[in-house]
């Protein structure tokens, strides 16, 4: 948070590349920027991509030029472009492989990252999820990647491990959710009456974000 201004400081950084899932990470990003964070989207290189909609996204910047210490956090969609064979990865295949190396150094500098549905698999082929709690679309997805880290995956909706944030492909709410409590955006009946709304539909919890300065 910016003590001047009193609004959030570093902005949030989204990953782009081709085959994005559009669906996965605008409730998150709609969300922040709702509350105040500047969202910049970052790109494989300055080139256009399209998502998996036939979306056209112009990056703000290139992975290249990313700093862990210039951003509050950095979200990774998934891709079928994540979806690898370990032949293609031997072969130098993983075209997505840096932006997993960069989600190792953010998390090295205490940056936080939120991976959801195949960059959970990236994150996994790149040692992240060894030594960290952490879910996915399902357990067999993550262990054909061949990664030491199945006895710490989760059943859950969304789990938060420290810094790291992870979801499974049909859970875009609760992987927000986790993502706005860990910047603190909102946080305890705040937070899980966001949650109802969207996630369940409750109609009794906007009355809550109301009262809350919250919608």
């Amino acid at each position: 948070m910016n003590a001047t201004t009193g609004r959030p400081g570093k902005p949030v950084h989204l990953a782009v590349y081709d085959t994005l899932a559009d669906w996965e990470t605008g409730h998150a990003t709609a969300q922040l920027a709702r509350t105040g964070h500047e969202i910049r989207t970052v790109g494989p290189s300055a080139a256009p991509v399209r998502s998996v909609g036939g979306l056209r996204i112009q990056p703000d910047l290139a992975l290249d030029d990313l700093r862990p210490e210039d951003s509050a956090l950095l979200i990774l969609p998934g891709a079928d472009l994540w979806a690898v064979t370990s032949t293609a990865t031997a072969a130098g295949g993983d075209s997505l492989a840096p932006f997993a190396r960069t989600a190792r150094a953010f998390l090295d500098a205490g940056v936080p990252v939120a991976a959801i549905c195949g960059a959970t698999a990236g994150l996994a082929r790149e040692g992240l999820l060894d030594d960290r709690d952490h879910t996915s679309a399902v357990s067999f997805y993550l262990a054909a990647t061949g990664y030491a880290g199945g006895g710490r995956y989760v059943e859950a909706d969304a789990v938060t491990d420290g810094a790291l944030v992870t979801a499974g492909p049909t859970e875009p709410v609760a992987f927000a959710r986790e993502i706005l409590r860990l910047l603190g955006v909102y946080e305890g009946e705040v937070l899980d009456a966001w949650f109802r709304l969207f996630h369940d539909s409750d109609t009794a919890a906007y009355a809550v974000l109301e009262k809350a300065g919250a919608l």
